[in-house]
Formats: structure tokens, C-alpha cells, sequence
């Protein structure tokens, strides 16, 4: 009897998560914007200084693509590693242009990294699970309707909290009347870096295998060993 009733808790819990998340993502995705959740980092990969100086890291292509984005994909949510230092304050230097800021808001928010350079994978179990939770409490804080990123380890939970609040917020819309004109998607989409001409990176890898994420190469070849990818050519 008590396992039932335990049971019968979790599912109530489960129903009302559901309910509510997409009551507050219809709520959320009415007025005509687009919450845009961008993952900054530098990754966890040294590249040779002059390649770095030349294309300024992984940060520094995510703005570039931030930078063509249109006025309504707004609130802008930036979320960097807790020891990353540099990346949030690149953002808030692209954001202090904006000569439009008070149309365009923007925040940022720091998630704990999966996993450091050097770290062992058995310590990393735990810092990757710490890191996951992060990042479902991040996404269900800011229910983002799209989800931008483009290597660094930190898009990984992300973008797997984002796949789960977009199936969870899909449940709800079937669970309620006139579902079908209430559905709402949570795109995810990671950009993987000019610097891969060959091979994607680990966090890519991961996104495509897992279909956690629509994966869009730089360079044609790359489409040979991972036909699901799409190729838009250079972007950065």
C-alpha cells in the first residue's frame, strides 16, 4: 500500500510539472519573441595561438552569429561556465552596442562545467550530474524557445534539459483541450566551429549521435561521415 501510494505521489508530481510547464511556455511564447538561450565557453580544447587570434574562440564565433540575429529573439539568456571569466563579459560588451538595449534584454547566467581539463572520468560522474541538474533548473527558469550553442562541454546539459523541457511541455499540450494550437517547440541547435573541417568535436559528436540537437557544419566534408548534419557553408 504504500509503495502505490508512493507511486500515485510520483505521478501527480510528474502531472503537475508537466501542466505547468506548459502553461507558463504558452504564457511565455504569446507576445511574439523569441527567448534565445546561447551557450558561450572557450571549450576544453587548446588550439595554437594563431588560429586563436584569428578566430577568437568559441565565444567569439557565437557572437558573431548573436550579432545577426533580428530584434525578436529576445530575452537573449547567456550562459557561460562558472570559471569561465571572460565569456560573460564579452557578451555584455556586445550587448553595451546595442544602441536598441532597452528592447533587447539580456542576462547572464553561469552553469558548473561537466567536466575540467584533466579531470578524471570517475570525479566527473558527479560534476556532470551536478552540471545537469543545473541545467534543467536553468531551463525551466528561463524556458528558452531556442537554444544556440557551438562546441564547449557546457552545451551539452543544456541542450539536454532543453530536449526535456520540450518533450515535457509537449506531453501537456496533448493532455490539454485544443492541444493542437497550443504546441510549442524548443529548437535546439548547435553550430559546430569553423575549426572542425574533419571531424566534429566531442560535444558535437554527443548532440548528433544522441539527436539531442540540429547540427549544422561549416565544411562540406564533414556531411560524409555525419549525413544528418546540414551544411550552410561558412558562417563564421
Amino acid at each position: 500500500m504504500a509503495r502505490l501510494t508512493m507511486l500515485l505521489e510520483i505521478l501527480l508530481f510528474f502531472f503537475a510539472v508537466v501542466i505547468g510547464c506548459n502553461y507558463y511556455a504558452t504564457r511565455l511564447f504569446s507576445h511574439g519573441k523569441c527567448s534565445t538561450m546561447l551557450v558561450l565557453g572557450s571549450g576544453n580544447l587548446f588550439i595554437s595561438a594563431v588560429l586563436l587570434s584569428i578566430l577568437g574562440g568559441h565565444t567569439a564565433e557565437l557572437l558573431s552569429y548573436v550579432r545577426l540575429l533580428p530584434q525578436s529573439y529576445t530575452p537573449r539568456i547567456y550562459v557561460s561556465a562558472s570559471t569561465d571569466s571572460l565569456s560573460g563579459k564579452k557578451a555584455i560588451e556586445l550587448e553595451s552596442k546595442d544602441k536598441k538595449n532597452d528592447v533587447c534584454r539580456y542576462l547572464i547566467e553561469e552553469l558548473p562545467r561537466a567536466r575540467e581539463i584533466g579531470q578524471s572520468f570517475f570525479s566527473s560522474f558527479f560534476t556532470t550530474s551536478c552540471a545537469l541538474i543545473s541545467a534543467v533548473v536553468l531551463v525551466l527558469k528561463h524556458q528558452p524557445q531556442l537554444v544556440l550553442c557551438n562546441g564547449p562541454g557546457t552545451c551539452v546539459p543544456v541542450c539536454f534539459a532543453a530536449r526535456l523541457f520540450h518533450i515535457i511541455c509537449n506531453i501537456g499540450s496533448c493532455m490539454s483541450f485544443g492541444s493542437g494550437e497550443r504546441r510549442r517547440r524548443t529548437a535546439v541547435v548547435f553550430v559546430e566551429s569553423v575549426c572542425r573541417t574533419r571531424s566534429l568535436s566531442l560535444s558535437g559528436r554527443l548532440l548528433y549521435h544522441l539527436r539531442l540537437a540540429k547540427v549544422i557544419v561549416q565544411w562540406p566534408g564533414l556531411l560524409e561521415n555525419y549525413p544528418r548534419a546540414q551544411y550552410l557553408g561558412l558562417l563564421s
